[in-house]
């Protein structure tokens, strides 16, 4: 079911929550195998998780991000997530800051557009 503009299909519902996905808003985002894309799940304004999509990232570094970097937004309202300052893994930079990337344009998308 199609949340945003008609014909959008960046934000979808999903079990209750709307879910935006960076594939093509953050396509020129890029870690250091290309496009590192995500899902970013958000309920009463708070975000719920955030999942990667498939890439072409190392799985070690992709591994190192998803351990210490990917739940750094759990539980932020829209705004904390905005503001927050998150640090890029050390050993895992590009794919690091091509995440905080995709949260920041999925977070800008979402309030421009629902």
């Amino acid at each position: 079911m199609s949340a945003g503009k008609a014909g959008d299909e960046v934000i979808t519902k999903e079990d209750g929550m709307y879910v935006v996905n960076t594939t093509t808003i953050a396509k020129d985002v890029e870690g250091y195998n290309g496009a590192v894309p995500i899902k970013i799940y958000i309920k009463k304004n708070k975000i719920q998780k955030i999942e990667v999509l498939k890439n072409q990232e190392g799985p070690k570094y992709l591994n190192m991000v998803k351990k210490t970097l990917l739940n750094a937004w759990d539980g932020l309202t829209l705004k904390e997530a905005k503001a927050k300052q998150v640090d890029a893994v050390t050993g895992a930079t590009f794919t690091s800051k091509a995440l905080i990337e995709n949260v920041n344009r999925g977070i800008d998308y979402y309030q421009k557009n629902k």
